[in-house]
């Protein structure tokens, strides 16, 4: 009979360990990318609120007077309501092509935060939405007279603006999500939320033009960002979750 040899245990080949699936945080990382790319294929999506609201700032001094002394007057209520209906033009395309193509449903089925996932895609939309027209806000602004020392002052109230903005928006998108040609509904839903912001960020940038401190104005704005937040990608998960139902 013929010896068996036996492999000693340190020799043997180790076992391939599984691969370990991809945390929360580069699953959101993931899904920022994806929605970046998807986004950029469609440029008209893109360039339309930045030319509602360049054609809403210029309309302005060409019905009005082009006076810059009395274009300075209004244009902190022109500047922040251009940017308010400029970033509702997005917002029913947030959740309506992934809920039509089924990765919506996906998203639900992963066993993933649903939360984790629809906060990435609501970053994605301020990202590609929201960031232009804030950058793109000080530029209006000097055409309407705002003096170079309101600049920063209202470059950071537009960005703390619209990041509510796309929160908002996003819950909205939620619930509006199984109704055709949401558009109208979104907008009905999303602006009444919008006043604080609206009247924050106003102020603010009136108080910028005027060279008075505008730092309270943008606390009050900075704590409806945060809690905009901590609420918005919850009150969305359970919109679209009841929605798939």
């Amino acid at each position: 009979m013929s010896e068996l040899s036996v492999v000693p245990s340190s020799l043997a080949r180790p076992e391939r360990a599984p691969h370990s699936a991809p945390g929360a945080a580069a699953v959101a990382w993931m899904m920022l990318e994806r929605d970046l790319k998807l986004a950029f294929r469609k440029a008209s999506q893109l360039v339309q609120p930045l030319a509602f609201f360049a054609m809403v700032t210029t309309l302005f001094p060409l019905a009005i007077t082009p006076e810059l002394t009395r274009l300075r007057h209004i244009a902190s209520g022109v500047l922040w309501a251009a940017a308010l209906l400029s970033s509702l033009l997005a917002l029913e395309f947030l959740f309506r092509d992934d809920a039509q193509d089924g990765t919506l449903e996906q998203y639900a089925l992963s066993g993933r935060a649903l939360t984790g996932l629809l906060a990435a895609k609501t970053a994605a939309h301020w990202l590609l939405t929201g960031l232009p027209l804030a950058l793109m806000a000080p530029l209006a602004a000097v055409s309407l007279g705002v003096p170079a020392h309101a600049l920063p002052g209202i470059l950071a109230s537009v960005t703390l603006g619209t990041v509510t903005m796309s929160l908002l928006g996003a819950v909205g998108a939620a619930l509006t999500l199984g109704v055709r040609r949401a558009g109208a509904l979104l907008s009905l839903l999303t602006l009444p939320l919008a006043i604080p912001v609206l009247i924050f960020g106003a102020h603010a940038t009136q108080l910028a033009i005027r060279g008075e401190p505008y730092g309270a104005s943008l606390t009050l704005l900075a704590a409806l960002a945060v809690f905009g937040m901590t609420l918005a990608p919850l009150a969305a998960a359970a919109a679209v979750r009841i929605n798939l139902e």
